[in-house]
Protein backbone atom coordinates (compact mmCIF):
# COMPACT_ATOMS: atom_id res chain seq x y z
CA UNK A 1 0.00 0.00 0.00
CA UNK A 2 1.28 3.42 -0.72
CA UNK A 3 0.25 6.89 -0.75
CA UNK A 4 -0.37 9.14 -3.18
CA UNK A 5 0.08 13.30 -2.47
CA UNK A 6 -0.36 16.27 -4.60
CA UNK A 7 -0.81 19.10 -2.51
CA UNK A 8 -1.64 22.96 -3.85
CA UNK A 9 -3.16 22.40 -7.13
CA UNK A 10 -3.81 26.18 -7.94
CA UNK A 11 -6.75 26.63 -10.17
CA UNK A 12 -9.19 29.50 -10.79
CA UNK A 13 -13.27 28.52 -10.94
CA UNK A 14 -16.64 30.30 -10.00
CA UNK A 15 -17.80 28.37 -6.82
CA UNK A 16 -19.54 29.66 -4.57
CA UNK A 17 -23.32 30.60 -2.68
CA UNK A 18 -23.01 34.42 -3.97
CA UNK A 19 -24.12 34.74 -7.27
CA UNK A 20 -21.46 37.24 -7.80
CA UNK A 21 -18.89 34.44 -7.60
CA UNK A 22 -20.36 33.42 -10.42
CA UNK A 23 -19.68 36.10 -12.16
CA UNK A 24 -16.19 37.11 -10.91
CA UNK A 25 -14.56 33.86 -9.84
CA UNK A 26 -12.49 32.62 -7.42
CA UNK A 27 -9.11 31.18 -6.58
CA UNK A 28 -8.72 27.26 -4.64
CA UNK A 29 -6.17 25.09 -3.78
CA UNK A 30 -7.04 21.86 -3.62
CA UNK A 31 -5.10 18.60 -2.13
CA UNK A 32 -5.90 15.09 -3.42
CA UNK A 33 -4.04 12.37 -1.19
CA UNK A 34 -4.81 8.88 -2.87
CA UNK A 35 -3.80 5.62 -0.75
CA UNK A 36 -3.38 2.60 -3.48
CA UNK A 37 -1.99 -0.67 -4.18
CA UNK A 38 1.82 -0.27 -5.13
CA UNK A 39 2.84 -3.84 -5.13
CA UNK A 40 2.80 -3.84 -9.08
CA UNK A 41 4.59 -1.19 -9.76
CA UNK A 42 7.13 -1.73 -6.77
CA UNK A 43 8.09 -4.87 -9.00
CA UNK A 44 7.66 -3.40 -12.41
CA UNK A 45 8.61 0.09 -12.79
CA UNK A 46 5.77 0.37 -15.21
CA UNK A 47 3.26 3.54 -15.07
CA UNK A 48 0.80 0.87 -15.88
CA UNK A 49 1.06 -0.45 -12.47
CA UNK A 50 0.41 2.55 -10.66
CA UNK A 51 -2.11 5.87 -9.93
CA UNK A 52 -0.50 8.05 -12.77
CA UNK A 53 -0.54 11.91 -10.97
CA UNK A 54 -1.02 13.41 -14.06
CA UNK A 55 -4.62 11.59 -15.09
CA UNK A 56 -5.42 13.06 -10.51
CA UNK A 57 -4.56 16.35 -11.86
CA UNK A 58 -6.73 15.90 -15.04
CA UNK A 59 -9.40 15.00 -13.29
CA UNK A 60 -9.42 17.97 -10.61
CA UNK A 61 -9.16 20.31 -13.56
CA UNK A 62 -12.12 19.18 -14.72
CA UNK A 63 -13.85 18.81 -12.14
CA UNK A 64 -13.21 22.32 -10.68
CA UNK A 65 -14.06 23.79 -14.58
CA UNK A 66 -17.76 22.09 -13.45
CA UNK A 67 -19.30 24.97 -11.71
CA UNK A 68 -20.98 24.16 -7.84
CA UNK A 69 -22.34 26.36 -4.92
CA UNK A 70 -20.21 24.63 -2.55
CA UNK A 71 -17.39 23.59 -2.68
CA UNK A 72 -18.30 19.85 -0.49
CA UNK A 73 -19.89 19.18 -3.87
CA UNK A 74 -17.08 19.39 -6.16
CA UNK A 75 -14.51 18.15 -3.65
CA UNK A 76 -16.72 14.95 -3.46
CA UNK A 77 -16.97 14.98 -7.59
CA UNK A 78 -13.51 14.64 -7.48
CA UNK A 79 -13.03 12.21 -4.92
CA UNK A 80 -15.77 10.32 -6.89
CA UNK A 81 -13.89 10.40 -10.14
CA UNK A 82 -10.79 9.28 -8.41
CA UNK A 83 -12.31 6.13 -7.14
CA UNK A 84 -13.32 4.90 -10.93
CA UNK A 85 -9.30 4.70 -10.92
CA UNK A 86 -7.44 1.51 -11.03
CA UNK A 87 -5.12 0.79 -7.74
CA UNK A 88 -7.04 3.49 -5.95
CA UNK A 89 -8.15 1.72 -2.38
CA UNK A 90 -9.48 5.07 -1.17
CA UNK A 91 -9.29 9.21 -1.64
CA UNK A 92 -9.66 12.47 0.30
CA UNK A 93 -9.81 15.71 -1.30
CA UNK A 94 -9.70 19.03 -0.04
CA UNK A 95 -11.01 22.30 -1.91
CA UNK A 96 -9.31 25.33 0.17
CA UNK A 97 -11.33 28.69 -1.22
CA UNK A 98 -9.13 31.39 -1.09
CA UNK A 99 -10.34 35.25 -0.65
CA UNK A 100 -13.47 34.50 0.96
CA UNK A 101 -16.29 37.22 0.27
CA UNK A 102 -17.27 37.64 4.07
CA UNK A 103 -16.68 40.24 6.63
CA UNK A 104 -14.04 37.95 9.19
CA UNK A 105 -10.44 37.06 9.48
CA UNK A 106 -9.24 33.68 9.36
CA UNK A 107 -6.91 31.11 8.30
CA UNK A 108 -8.44 29.07 6.12
CA UNK A 109 -11.61 27.70 4.74
CA UNK A 110 -11.73 24.49 2.98
CA UNK A 111 -14.13 21.28 3.20
CA UNK A 112 -12.44 18.06 3.34
CA UNK A 113 -14.11 14.85 1.69
CA UNK A 114 -13.13 10.87 1.90
CA UNK A 115 -14.38 8.04 -0.17
CA UNK A 116 -13.23 4.26 0.24
CA UNK A 117 -14.02 1.71 -2.32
Amino acid sequence: MGLIKIEGIKLFAYHGHLPEEAVLGGHFIVNVYVNSDTSEVEKSDDLQDTVDYVKLINIVEEQMAIRSNMIEHVAARIADQILTLDYVHNVEVEVEKLNVPIDSVFTKISAKIKRDK
